[in-house]
């Protein structure tokens, strides 16, 4: 079966106003995640790609435009099953706002109870996003061959809940997986088993450094800004 490559977008303007985004459009990627969307042809230069998927949204096309400008003639498609989360009556609030509602509690400690006003739970988030993998993975196989190698560019939320599902662990421990902003993270299934190989690789290490953390360790919601 194939391997999947998984992007998270380029930082974004809302990661950096401090909103959660959610499908509210025009969110578009920042001077940093335009320049991390400008390095990810180098990073991934070598690698036999053979399809590219990417949700709908902005910030994820525009992540993987370099990589397209670099290798034209490459299958592009756009798959809203692995687009953000829909946050409903939360889109394009501040997370520091957000804070303060009970119902975040329960999205840190227990995600699969958890379905934001006005949209859909983190159950469906996940189920949705695996189903579009599996068929994604059925497809490219067929087109490809079962050692096929290809990229999906989505949110941090819909990649911690892939991480959970190929590992086998419960949706209610996916807030304890991080992915930084145009961090890299591969996934390759077999018949038996997926393998992670690669989990929230940005190429460099300023992320390990000692920074200031979210109240009683939170889990950023929507993936967060990633480092300074």
């Amino acid at each position: 079966m194939p391997t999947l490559i998984l992007v998270r977008h380029g930082r974004s303007t809302a990661n950096t106003e401090g909103l959660l985004a959610g499908w509210t459009p025009g969110v578009a990627l920042d001077e940093r995640g335009s320049a991390q969307a400008a390095s990810l042809p180098g990073r991934l230069e070598g690698v036999p790609i053979s399809e590219v998927v990417a949700s709908p949204l902005q910030r994820c096309q525009e992540t993987i435009q370099p990589l397209l400008d670099a290798r034209p003639g490459l299958p592009a498609h756009s798959e809203e099953r692995i687009g953000e989360c829909h946050y409903g009556d939360w889109s394009g609030r501040k997370l520091a706002e957000l804070g303060d509602e009970p119902l975040m509690e329960v999205v840190q400690a227990h995600p699969s109870a958890a379905a934001f006003p006005g949209g859909e739970s983190m159950r469906a988030m996940q189920t949705r996003a695996a189903e579009a993998v599996r068929e994604w993975n059925a497809r490219v196989e067929r087109d490809h061959g079962a050692d096929a190698v290809y990229l999906m560019c989505s949110h941090g939320d819909i990649i911690k809940s892939l991480v959970a599902d190929a590992l086998g662990l419960h949706l209610d421990l996916f807030q304890r997986i991080s992915v930084e902003p145009c961090s890299i993270t591969v996934i390759r299934y077999t018949r038996l088993r997926p393998f992670l190989v690669r989990l929230g690789d940005t190429g460099d290490f300023a992320s390990l450094v000692p920074r200031e953390e979210a109240a009683g360790g939170d889990a950023p919601v929507g993936g967060g800004a990633g480092a300074p």
